[in-house]
């Protein structure tokens, strides 16, 4: 049986905490919905990246929403799905995997964006795409479930996301495709990992026992 601790997924209620200030603090300084007043504060803008060198945008655009829609429709998906890949993964491989994730989605969609350099992009997409993609491998390794969790869901629920990003203006396409990308494969690394600590534990309490 799983002790309480295990069953407590701490680090993905704190990411959720931080996209929630970091929007009321955008909020109460400006608006989250000024294209411009998100640069200065830190969205991502590929001239900005890749010429200026300010690679801190990659992580800090991950932590900023533009209007309260954007928020809530990230957030929701993040902690419906998190707290099931923070378990599976660990506290800390999650927040690496969840970092990771977002800051390669970013700097892939900055790359993508050479030609549209004044465009300002920012949100967790990236970053909630890989992880959908990191529970992918996880149920894929894990014979199909995870969980509550079945692969069948996961793959109908990619399909209709990426479809309703598509048919929407607006929609940071290629940070949700990267993140995805990004999450499968660092998912399939980490969960292995993660396992294979998980069945060493469990060998060496019983050698004590």
């Amino acid at each position: 049986m799983e002790s309480g601790l295990k069953k407590r997924a701490y680090v993905n209620g704190m990411l959720i905490a931080a996209n929630v200030l970091y929007f009321l603090y955008l909020e109460a300084a400006g608006s989250s919905e000024d294209a411009y007043f998100m640069f200065q504060q830190g969205a991502v803008m590929a001239a900005a990246v890749l010429e200026g060198r300010e690679y801190y945008r990659l992580l800090t655009a991950m932590f900023m929403h533009f209007g309260i829609r954007h928020l809530m429709n990230n957030m929701i998906v993040l902690f419906a799905l998190g707290d099931n890949l923070e378990r599976a993964l660990g506290h800390a491989r999650y927040l690496l995997f969840y970092l990771a994730c977002g800051i390669g989605a970013n700097w892939f969609s900055a790359l993508l964006m050479r030609s549209d350099r004044l465009i300002v992009s920012a949100g967790a997409s990236g970053a909630i795409f890989g992880v959908v993609g990191g529970l992918l491998s996880a149920v894929l390794m894990n014979k199909g479930q995870l969980e509550e969790l079945r692969a069948r869901q996961l793959i109908k629920m990619i399909v209709l996301s990426l479809f309703m990003g598509m048919a929407n203006q607006g929609i940071d396409h290629a940070a949700h495709v990267s993140g995805l990308f990004f999450g499968i494969v660092l998912g399939a690394v980490l969960y292995r990992w993660s396992k294979a600590g998980a069945r060493q534990a469990s060998e060496q309490k019983n050698y004590m026992e």
